[in-house]
């Protein structure tokens, strides 16, 4: 039998305490900011063979900006990704619950140092990327993948188990593109009993996810899964992300996320990033999210630890 992660839900525990969560922001801008070459179809899992340091480092950085809660860098850290490098199974599955290992460790650390001036541990959310992103072909921004519920379950489970077992505290279901894979995520949830997780989508616009489904839809289909702590969206700019949570907000009365991008813009054709990333803009526009109903807010693309400090500034002084 699978242990539980959590006896009780850990977000709403929380937002007794405080009336707003602040998520960590993005863990691949940060480990290139440390060295780090994230050029490769494992994306930030890669460092977890080259460099596991630079993560913990990274975590550190973001629980001294205040963050209440550290996703794990098992995005992109999948068995069949892993496999394909030449690792077997249970090397593979071994590296997925060193993602919670590591961010467990720069909690643990950061706890000791200010304790005396938090009112609860800040959690470690076990990512749980996309099925898209370690196809590494684009369709983990459409959902466009054409494949069955089986074979979703058969990619997903493995990694969902691991991250359980490792002990997070969480699942963050996250930047999730197709209904299809978010409905075969939370149906795989209920395997493992007393685990809680949030689902965040990525957007096509302020109504829709990726893949086309309303987020009406979106939200009325789950409002009836106990194990899922929160709703919302990440990896979009801020504008979307806030009529994003607005159109929820009418629709569910779950907590709602939401974490953005900085500000800038992505041009896939050069591959580089152009535009605003004002932490101080950031800051600002988190006034709207809270107004439009969101309670759990941090960073995406491009966000660091300097976006995180000022949201935790602003709302939890």
């Amino acid at each position: 039998m699978i242990m539980n992660i959590h006896k009780s839900n850990p977000i709403e525990e929380i937002l007794n305490q405080q009336s707003v969560l602040i998520l960590d922001g993005a863990l691949a801008t940060e480990l290139e900011a440390y060295g780090c070459d994230l050029d490769d179809p494992l994306w930030s899992a890669k460092v977890l063979l080259e460099h596991p340091e630079a993560i913990v480092q990274v975590h550190k950085d973001y629980f001294r900006a205040g963050a209440d809660c550290a996703i794990t860098a098992s995005y992109q850290a999948t068995v069949e990704g892993f496999g394909e490098r030449g690792l077997s199974e249970k090397e593979s599955v071994a590296l997925i619950k060193r993602t919670v290992e590591l961010a467990r460790e720069a909690r643990d650390e950061v706890w000791e140092e200010s304790a005396s001036s938090r009112n609860f541990k800040p959690l470690v959310a076990a990512s749980v990327g996309p099925y898209g992103a370690y196809l590494a072909d684009g369709s983990e921004y459409t959902g466009n993948y054409e494949v069955s519920d089986e074979q979703l379950i058969a990619f997903h489970r493995p990694r969902m188990k691991a991250l359980v077992e490792a002990g997070a505290d969480l699942l963050a279901l996250e930047t999730m593109p197709s209904f299809q894979e978010a409905r075969v995520l939370v149906s795989l949830l209920k395997e493992f009993r007393g685990t809680y997780a949030w689902l965040s989508f990525t957007l096509k616009n302020g109504k829709e996810i990726s893949d086309g489904t309303g987020l009406r839809v979106c939200a009325e289909g789950f409002n009836g899964e106990d194990q899922l702590a929160a709703i919302g969206v990440n990896c979009s700019s801020m504008e979307t992300a806030a009529e994003a949570v607005q159109v929820l907000s009418q629709f569910t009365r779950k907590p709602l996320l939401m974490y953005p991008n900085s500000g800038e813009v992505y041009d896939a054709k050069t591959n580089t990033w152009h535009g605003d990333d004002s932490s101080d803009s950031f800051e600002s526009q988190s006034e709207l999210w809270i107004e439009r109903g969101a309670s759990i807010i941090g960073g995406c693309c491009r966000t660091n630890p300097e976006h995180i400090r000022k949201l935790s500034d602003k709302w939890k002084a």
